[in-house]
């Protein structure tokens, strides 16, 4: 049977150590003309001192985190938003601060779904500690705010710290074990944190 998974990004499970719940969000500024990010989406830090949205597939993207939610004045009611997910410039009046939060624990661990199929369990199993891209990572949908990313699983090395996501498991779910068909919850951390580099201005420009 298919899996139901569907594109969702990635979701915050626990952190490393088994610690048993997420750890939390921090702030980080948006800036006015930042493009569209969504709930799930892996976020990167400029150089200007703002979080923006990484590369498609975010291969060599120090990552900072997950974009969680955001707050903003609307320019359009001039009334405070908090949203799952940041729609873009022209969305705030800029006299005020926007604000995004950031899943930015460089333990965190996330589940995502896979873009195709393993074609069976053990293959599965042997990914686990390998490196991957995002397949569509920087999507996303504007009416229920979830990011479209997915894990490319034609992307599999097994040396390339470059690549964004380190597979750590596999999430057990009754409901997302065909290993036959795309939607496989794999459970991943983010190689190359920003927050790990020496210089991380520089990583992430």
């Amino acid at each position: 049977m298919a899996n139901t998974n569907v594109a969702f990004g990635l979701k915050p499970i626990n952190t490393a150590g088994s610690a048993p719940a997420t750890s939390g969000v921090n702030a980080y500024p948006i800036g006015a003309t930042a493009s569209a990010m969504y709930q799930g989406s892996a976020v990167k830090c400029d150089n200007g001192g703002s979080i923006g949205i990484g590369s498609a597939s975010g291969d060599t993207v120090a990552f900072v985190g997950v974009f969680q939610g955001c707050e903003y004045v609307s320019a359009t009611t001039g009334k405070k938003t908090f949203s799952n997910y940041w729609p873009g410039s022209g969305s705030a009046n800029t006299s005020f601060p926007i604000t995004g939060y950031v899943y930015d624990n460089p333990l965190q661990r996330f589940i995502v779904a896979t873009d195709a199929t393993f074609t069976d369990e053990a293959t599965a199993k042997a990914a686990i500690f390998e490196n991957s891209q995002f397949d569509t990572g920087a999507g996303g949908s504007t009416t229920t705010g979830i990011s479209s990313a997915k894990m490319d699983v034609a992307t599999l090395d097994s040396s390339n710290a470059s690549l964004p996501l380190k597979i750590v498991g596999i999430l057990d779910d009754v409901d997302n074990e065909d290993f036959a068909a795309a939607g496989i919850p794999m459970i991943v951390m983010i190689n190359n944190h920003a927050l790990l580099q020496a210089d991380s201005e520089a990583a992430i420009s």
